[in-house]
């Protein structure tokens, strides 16, 4: 199967689940973990983030957009990040699908909120999405302007 058939047979199963936590990483970083969460724990013992069945980085470079507005993006004011973030939180997922030459991805929600990828810099998108579902995770990415689907143990392009 190619990883564009394995990404729309994914997408399909997030359609109705809930976006069960979204966090900062470093930077601009934003994650979205989806069902279920699993407790995380970092090297130096504190508790980290909860890991949800599915989860969706980006890097840096993101929009988040309603109806009628983009609400924010990375580049924007970082005080308005939170209560757009607020429009992700516990909405259930409507649709996921990549977009672009050089894939990309938008989640959307069952309210019409719409959280995109959207890098601006050169090289290749910089977002991942892991299914840890039912076996080994399965994680996409682009690599060399093609949707790659791998294990995660690939070192970064």
């Amino acid at each position: 199967m190619t990883p564009t058939k394995a990404f729309d047979s994914f997408a399909t199963t997030l359609i109705g689940l809930r976006i069960s936590h979204v966090w900062r990483g470093y930077g601009s970083a934003i994650f979205i973990e989806i069902g279920e969460l699993s407790p995380q724990t970092r090297r130096d013992g504190s508790t980290g983030n909860p890991k949800g069945k599915v989860s969706l980085g980006v890097e840096w470079s993101w929009r988040i957009e309603d109806q009628t507005a983009i609400r924010c993006g990375s580049w924007s004011e970082e005080e308005l990040w939170e209560p757009a973030l607020d429009t992700l939180r516990n909405a259930r997922i409507s649709g996921c699908e990549l977009f672009g030459t050089l894939a990309e991805v938008v989640i959307t929600t069952d309210s019409g909120v719409r959280f995109l990828s959207f890098s601006t810099t050169e090289g290749q998108p910089r977002w991942h999405l892991v299914d840890r579902r039912d076996g080994p995770a399965r994680w996409f990415t682009v690599r060399d302007g093609q949707l790659h689907l791998g294990d995660g143990t690939e070192p970064s392009p």
